[in-house]
């Protein structure tokens, strides 16, 4: 037998051994590390370059992912009624161009990246034309039948919007996008390639992973004012169903009387069943209501909200659906309570019939946040809100999407050219501007039973949601937005008007016994859930006085799936509430601390008139008010805990690759 002669590593050598392994594990981590956080589309990172149906590359560098024009409508402050019908037509058109040259913008998308001066040639110069002569037409009708309207022609010019430019805090009320925006194709190509019909997708559309965030990582927000003497603080409650049959279209009748698909987008619509673009005055008041109390025909919509799942609706080859890129299945809601509150300074009037209110803006993703006003959170997270992401929620929690609409009135109006100026928000104490009268203020609240997407696949595993959008907003959150027509029996609104005014809660959650005095049919919930505290009526006020004490009644630590949740500082949780919302649950404080206070950018955002009927105060500037309300959206990417779950490989790589380093020196050093 032949002798083994293979000599055995010394202590030196197998030190060395064990130094390059170090190393090159080490490097390895490092390597892979930087790898993940190049491609993966998750929160915080930068989003797969990939190709649409066509095979046409569309990255986030180079080139712009969407069109960014001036809004002329919400520059249209004073439009002569007579002018009113073909300025509206004009300002559709508007939009539809921007659509199509959207629609342009995609299909070059390669010729884009190609050429940089092809956009310009092929896309914005001939979107700037037909800007041009059709806002020479809104000026020409204004002109003939008023004053000619001063610097419109400037809003004609369009530029293209690079896809991580942020949305811009215009007034110090919103909060940075965090190159969120940048991702608006992560999250489609997990519907690439999936045997899917992928006719009713739009490539790079939205929404993206880094549009949401986990609830649970974000601090409380809500504060709302304390109640004066003169509070208005009961509530009245309607119920009109959850759109179950499915009432659809892609109409605005408020921004775009008389033009079919003048939202491109679908809505959902409660309440009134006469809801689309060619809906006159008379038309609503004789229509049927979903509502179950026949006295209240309004109309209430918002857009609907989408699962990314690939499923062809029968609006996926439709404008408005899919072929403006909202694609997916359309989710019911859970749950809609749509509630009128009080004023924490005065007594409330009567809303005139008819009158009209949009809260929030549906291109607020280019025009920036100063009229975004939508509110995102989970059940048992409500005292947290967020404006420009959508929820993650945990498991037991949904989806709660909420709205609270302008609630000072201009005494005059029931609308106003840019839909806007004849109504306001309160201050953050509550006060109207001067000249502005407190009206019972529309709390909306829509709860969505949806599971939370996963996000480190782009939602390849449980799809994305999403808004409807104009298809160059790219479904961001932040443009979420909801409308109100006032269609109220007038005896029903001053029944309204007298329950407010008296602390009383009414209409469909009125307190057994109570004597609403609104005239309502039994309803359906024989055993309404017990509100947490009286004092916690939905809008915001608390008869204790405590400023933002609304808040505190939110469940809290005590509730299922909550934890990281504050405990209350007015004392023990009211958790009693359970996560999952009952659907008859009472929106007392869950509607109170659903949304927090909106943003006041608007020109009566400040004052401390509208107390009853008598002259109100000078104004007071209500933009600082507002910032001090905490309206800022509290979601932020790349929190300590996730950058610590993404970081960790990159860590230990690094200790591996020095402590390598430092054996290997020490073997070669030479003995002393």
């Amino acid at each position: 037998m032949g002798r083994n002669t293979r000599r055995r590593p010394t202590g030196p050598r197998r030190a060395t051994f064990a130094a390059v392994a170090l190393i090159l594990g080490g490097g390895g981590l490092l390597a892979a590390n930087v790898y993940a956080s190049a491609t993966e589309g998750g929160l915080g990172s930068e989003p797969v370059r990939q190709t649409d149906s066509d095979g046409n590359a569309w990255g986030r560098t180079p080139g712009a992912a969407t069109i960014d024009c001036p809004d002329v409508g919400d520059r249209l402050t004073a439009v002569p009624d007579r002018a009113r019908p073909d300025v509206d037509k004009e300002l559709a058109l508007l939009d539809q161009q921007i659509a199509e040259a959207y629609q342009r913008l995609q299909e070059s998308a390669q010729a884009v990246q190609q050429d940089s001066g092809f956009a310009d040639s092929a896309i914005t110069n001939p979107l700037k034309e037909k800007r041009a002569a059709t806002i020479e037409r809104i000026v020409t009708a204004i002109d003939q039948v008023g004053d000619r309207p001063q610097g419109l022609e400037a809003l004609a010019a369009c530029g293209l919007r690079a896809s991580d430019d942020q949305t811009g805090d215009q007034d110090g009320n919103g909060q940075d996008q965090d190159g969120q925006d940048g991702q608006n194709q992560a999250g489609q190509e997990q519907r690439q390639g999936d045997g899917q019909d992928q006719g009713n997708q739009q490539a790079g559309n939205g929404p993206v992973a880094a549009d949401f965030v986990d609830i649970t990582t974000v601090q409380p927000n809500v504060q709302n004012p304390r109640n004066g003497t003169d509070a208005s603080r009961g509530t009245f409650a309607t119920s009109c169903g959850v759109n179950a049959e499915g009432l659809f279209n892609s109409d605005n009748v408020i921004v775009a009387p008389g033009v079919t698909n003048g939202a491109h987008h679908f809505h959902d619509y409660v309440g009134n069943q006469d809801n689309q673009a060619f809906a006159t005055d008379d038309d609503l008041a004789n229509a049927d209501t979903s509502c179950e109390n026949e006295g209240d025909k309004s109309s209430y919509y918002w857009p609907v909200l989408r699962l990314q799942n690939g499923t062809r609706e029968k609006d996926a080859d439709a404008p408005g659906g899919g072929t403006e890129g909202n694609a997916g299945e359309i989710v019911t809601p859970q749950q809609v309570t749509l509630t009128f509150t009080g004023n924490p300074r005065s007594k409330v009037v009567a809303m005139p019939r008819l009158l009209r209110i949009i809260t929030g803006d549906a291109k607020a993703f280019v025009n920036g946040n100063a009229n975004a006003n939508a509110s995102w959170s989970c059940t048992g997270y409500e005292d947290r809100q967020l404006k420009d992401k959508y929820p993650v929620c945990p498991k037991g929690s949904d989806v709660v999407r909420s709205f609270k609409f302008q609630s000072c009135w201009d005494g005059q109006n029931i609308d106003s050219a840019n839909h806007r100026t004849h109504v306001a928000f309160a201050d953050a104490e509550g006060n109207c501007a001067g000249g502005f009268r407190a009206i019972p203020q529309l709390v909306q609240r829509i709860v969505y039973d949806v599971d939370a997407p996963s996000l480190e696949d782009g939602g390849r595993t449980t799809p994305l949601f999403a808004v409807d959008s104009f298809p160059e907003q790219l479904h961001k959150p932040v443009t979420d937005h909801g409308d109100f027509i006032n269609v109220f029996d007038e005896d029903l609104m001053q029944d309204m008007v007298e329950c407010i005014n008296d602390g009383r809660k009414c209409g469909a959650d009125a307190d057994p016994g109570s004597g609403s005095g609104s005239g309502d049919e039994p309803q359906e919930t024989s055993t309404p859930t017990p509100a947490p505290d009286a004092s916690a009526g939905a809008g915001g006020e608390s008869d204790s006085g405590d400023a933002g004490g609304q808040q505190t009644s939110e469940p809290s630590s005590g509730t299922p799936g909550t934890q990281g949740t504050e405990p209350s500082d007015d004392g023990p949780s009211k958790a009693a509430h359970s996560v999952r919302p009952k659907a008859d649950t009472t929106p007392s404080a869950e509607i109170a601390a659903a949304t927090a206070s909106p943003d006041h950018s608007d020109d009566h955002a400040a004052g401390e008139g509208g107390k009853e009927r008598t002259t109100p105060a000078p104004a007071t500037g209500g933009k600082a008010s507002a910032a001090a309300a905490g309206t800022e959206p509290q979601a932020v990417n790349g929190g300590l805990a996730d950058t610590g779950a993404r970081m960790w490989p990159a860590a230990v790589g690094g200790i591996l690759l020095i402590a390598g380093c430092v054996l290997l020196r020490r073997v070669r050093r030479p003995s002393a």
